[in-house]
């Protein structure tokens, strides 16, 4: 781990009360940053930051439900009214929705919930953390894909076409901003080990473990490792780029 990296940063997190974006969130405080988590959990936010703070990490939280357009924007201004700058802003928030379940037998009320969350979410953090880092001319944001989003992931239609739509965000508004010192890049990992695998069917679970060559899960630590450089001050020359977290399935 480099020491300091993030000293003098701030950095909002969202999904940030557990999984990849609070081993994220995790790995940025530890490094010197201060980190600002949003999740719509509010009780586990609070543990976090208590936990966070027992580290001497510089926490705060803030409970935002990110497919919200007022709760993000009014997020956002509370965190520059009190930190007057965002130089990371990680969107790892987002939901798998229904799997093992045909497009025939999909309710739509659930694709648009998946739609709501991992797609008009990514959007708006991506609004509103620009409006903060274009003051400053300076800023490194990641949006967390999924492979899914580049191979499709069979009965899981909502989450597939989603994840496709941030892998399309990223390219755009990454070439959007190219010209100034605001990157936009994005992550697609396969499976993870979190407590998100839980709302996954065993049976889904498997087939998506069956596709990684390595044959196993990849970890938190590892997710948390290539995203802390993609957002770190070096990633400099890389925007509009979606990095592979896959185990070897993504070979492309």
């Amino acid at each position: 781990m480099m020491n300091n990296r993030f000293e003098n940063q701030v950095a909002v997190v969202s999904g940030g009360a557990a999984g990849i974006g609070k081993g994220i969130a995790h790995r940025i405080a530890a490094e010197g940053g201060t980190v600002i988590l949003f999740d719509i959990n509010k009780a586990l936010l609070q543990d976090v930051v208590a936990e966070f703070r027992a580290l001497n990490f510089t926490a705060d939280s803030y409970a935002v439900d990110i497919s919200d357009e007022n709760a993000v924007k009014a997020a956002f201004e509370k965190v520059e009214e009190l930190y007057s700058k965002i130089d990371v802003m990680i969107n790892s928030a987002g939901i798998v929705g229904p799997t093992s379940t045909k497009i025939t037998d999909y309710p739509v009320h659930a694709y648009d919930r998946v739609y709501a969350i991992n797609l008009r979410g990514s959007f708006l953090m991506v609004k509103y953390a620009i409006k903060v880092m274009e003051k400053n001319d300076y800023g490194r944001i990641l949006l967390i894909a999924s492979i899914a989003g580049k191979e499709g992931n069979p009965f899981m239609a909502g989450y597939s076409s989603m994840k496709a739509g941030v892998i399309g965000l990223v390219k755009g508004i990454g070439k959007e901003y190219a010209g100034t010192k605001i990157t936009i890049n994005g992550l697609a990992p396969a499976v993870i080990g979190t407590a998100m695998n839980n709302e996954t069917s065993p049976e889904q679970l498997a087939y998506m473990i069956s596709k990684i060559p390595m044959n196993r899960l990849g970890t938190v630590e590892e997710v948390s490792s290539i995203s802390t450089w993609i957002v770190s001050e070096e990633a400099s020359f890389t925007t509009g780029f979606v990095f592979d977290i896959s185990g070897g399935r993504a070979t492309y």
